[in-house]
């Protein structure tokens, strides 16, 4: 595990110490996000490049401590060696167009067909895809369109997943961080450094970056940071549900696997990894849809919003939804004996069921001022 700690700490200090002077930069530049729409909840200028240093620490504390001597299958360090190189090729693709959006700004299309192309490179080229769900309601494998199909769709919501949720300080870099440990942790548990080192490696990332982001945030990540963000957390889930844990590991329970990483359902593990990005995301599409606006159009019909609507601060909103987001893990986690199909509908219901809490709060209020 010292490694993985190493990898941790080494990215947590190059974000540490190299914001300051990236804040400067930005003052300088003046590369502020300018609070002119009316959807917007910060009323000062602030940076918003801050995913030019999340993105260089976690590739650099990754390639610097890459554990190439933990692998000792030849078929996994010849699999580490194909993601790592697809893996920076697709992120240097959303990294620039993130960053032109930034600073000038980029058409909703066009970062479309980027995710598209990543997305292609990732399923066609890296063969990192979903192939099935797994038992998932009694369905396994799907045929190569499906998976085509449903692993494409699977990037562009994740990437775009944690792109909308970035709107409250500390957000998406406390629900990365989650998600990050969450997959890092796992992924040591079944003897895969690789992933494990990226997870990490990007949670040591976010924590350094929370410093400066948390409320009062004295920067943004803005798109350069969510979707570098986005799409490492959409492959490490992709990874944790297609990993076939090898018999050796459970019969000997090799770096501590358990009962607890063998039996539960790798798909609903990472549903619940990911829930308030995902939930968030397909509600709001879902709401914009029927309103016949354009899915990808701006507002303050985020959940976060409602939590800000009704009286809780950027501190409280983002703590109350890391804490959700953990006690939705831990649902997963206890209904891992149960059948996945049982399991899915009660991890959906309480993660669908406590996010209604914040709109029946604001409809309480409504009556009680009329």
């Amino acid at each position: 595990m010292g490694i993985y700690l190493l990898i941790f700490t080494t990215s947590f200090f190059v974000v540490l110490l190299s914001t300051p002077a990236l804040l400067r930069v930005a003052i300088l530049k003046r590369l502020f996000d300018e609070p002119k729409e009316d959807r917007k909840i910060h009323k000062r200028l602030i940076p918003t490049i801050g995913g030019i240093i999340i993105f260089a620490a976690t590739l650099f504390a990754f390639a610097l401590w890459f554990p190439f001597d933990d692998i000792h299958i030849p078929s996994q360090q010849t699999r580490a060696v194909s993601d790592f190189k697809f893996l920076v090729a697709t992120i240097l693709i959303l990294f620039f167009v993130g960053v032109k959006d930034d600073i000038i700004g980029t058409a909703p299309m066009k970062k479309l067909v980027a995710h598209v192309i990543v997305g292609l490179v990732l399923v066609l080229m890296a063969d990192i895809k979903i192939t099935g769900f797994h038992g998932l309601f009694g369905l396994r494998e799907l045929p190569e369109w499906g998976q085509i199909f449903l692993s494409l769709f699977t990037y562009i919501v994740v990437v775009n997943a944690f792109n909308l949720i970035d709107g409250v300080d500390g957000l998406a870099a406390g629900i990365g961080t989650i998600c990050g440990l969450a997959f890092g942790t796992w992924f040591y548990m079944v003897g895969e450094p690789a992933m494990s080192a990226l997870a990490f490696s990007l949670s040591g990332s976010l924590v350094g970056f929370l410093v400066f982001n948390f409320s009062p945030a004295k920067i943004f990540m803005g798109d350069s940071g969510s979707l570098p963000i986005g799409l490492i957390i959409c492959v490490l889930a992709v990874r944790v549900i297609e990993y076939k844990v090898p018999d050796s590991l459970i019969d000997f329970n090799v770096n501590g696997l358990s009962e607890m990483v063998s039996n539960i359902s790798k798909p609903i593990f990472v549903m619940a990894v990911l829930c308030y990005p995902l939930i968030d995301t397909l509600r709001i599409f879902i709401y914009r849809t029927i309103r016949g606006l354009s899915p990808f159009s701006a507002d303050r019909n985020h959940i976060h919003h409602r939590l800000i609507d009704i009286g809780l601060t950027h501190r409280g909103t983002a703590i109350t939804l890391y804490i959700y987001n953990i006690l939705v893990i831990t649902t997963a986690i206890l209904t891992r004996n149960l059948d996945p199909s049982y399991a899915f509908i009660i991890v959906g219901f309480v993660a669908i069921g406590l996010l209604q809490i914040p709109f029946l709060i604001k409809k309480v209020k409504n009556r009680s001022n009329g």
